[in-house]
């Protein structure tokens, strides 16, 4: 692993080149592509967790945790593939931006735009995966699937606005850490188990991440769930402000001052 400044000097690196990519049009197509590309990877650790976690219903009656455990296990893929092919997901740059933006290479409106614009594209890229890869291929037509991805879509669309922000922001702080610890490894299996660990926390508590949400509700919609177009788009308002503050705050800030002071401190002694 690099040291927690090295971490952090990659990170400020990566944040600007980021910040860049939105703020330059010739890198607009680019952007627009590995944003797309990650909201794909992110609804195929979905469908992953859907099929797993699901598929072993007479074990998970008697052991309720199983269903969840199963879920964790197999739903990190989607990060793994978006740290190691380099797409653009939203929840990641949350916090990575922070630090380039704070020590001033960026200015906040390069963040925002960066933001909104991975945003739209993490959603669109979901939703053509779970339109044509999920529901038009059937894959959660058979029981127990169609029932199941019924049942998460509502559950997650009947969310009380402050228990969804709350549980956006335990989501974000774990998909944070685990991309902030994927840039500190240097080998393909250490990246592999700082992308698996957190994740698979988060989805075994039940957070919510709302890229993560482009793919189970509208999965769930696609297979008949009672959830309205209203729905959706309140849970991923709140899921998506929760995001912010778990991935913004308690990651790429926290960490930026934390060890930018400790640099700052370190060579005014020197």
């Amino acid at each position: 692993m690099k040291t927690q400044l090295e971490i952090l000097q990659a990170v400020t690196d990566a944040g600007e080149r980021k910040a860049n990519l939105a703020s330059v049009r010739a890198n607009l197509l680019k952007l627009a592509v590995l944003s797309m590309l990650a909201g794909a990877f992110i609804a195929l650790g979905g469908v992953l967790s859907v099929i797993v976690g699901f598929g072993f219903p007479e074990v998970s009656a008697s052991n309720p945790a199983m269903q969840k455990l199963m879920s964790a296990l197999v739903f990190p893929i989607g990060l793994f593939l978006v740290v190691t092919f380099g797409a653009e997901l939203f929840t990641g740059n949350n916090a990575v931006l922070m630090p380039s933006m704070m020590n001033g290479r960026h200015g906040f409106g390069a963040t925002v735009a960066n933001w909104t614009l991975v945003w739209l594209g993490n959603f669109l890229g979901a939703l053509l995966f779970t339109y044509f890869l999920v529901h038009l291929s059937g894959l959660l037509a058979p029981e127990p699937y169609n029932s199941a991805i019924i049942k998460v879509a509502e559950t997650k669309a009947s969310l009380p606005a402050g228990v969804c922000f709350l549980r956006g922001i335990g989501a974000n702080w774990c998909v944070c850490l685990a991309v902030w610890l994927a840039i500190g490894a240097r080998t393909l299996p250490g990246k592999t188990i700082c992308c698996w660990l957190p994740v698979a926390a988060f989805v075994a508590l039940g957070y919510e991440h709302c890229i993560a949400n482009m793919f189970f509700i509208p999965a769930g919609i696609f297979s008949g769930a009672g959830v309205t177009a209203a729905g959706l788009g309140l849970n991923l308002l709140w899921s998506t402000a929760g995001n912010i503050a778990g991935g913004a705050v308690f990651v790429g800030s926290l960490y930026s001052w934390l060890y930018s002071r400790k640099e700052h401190q370190k060579r005014k002694s020197a």
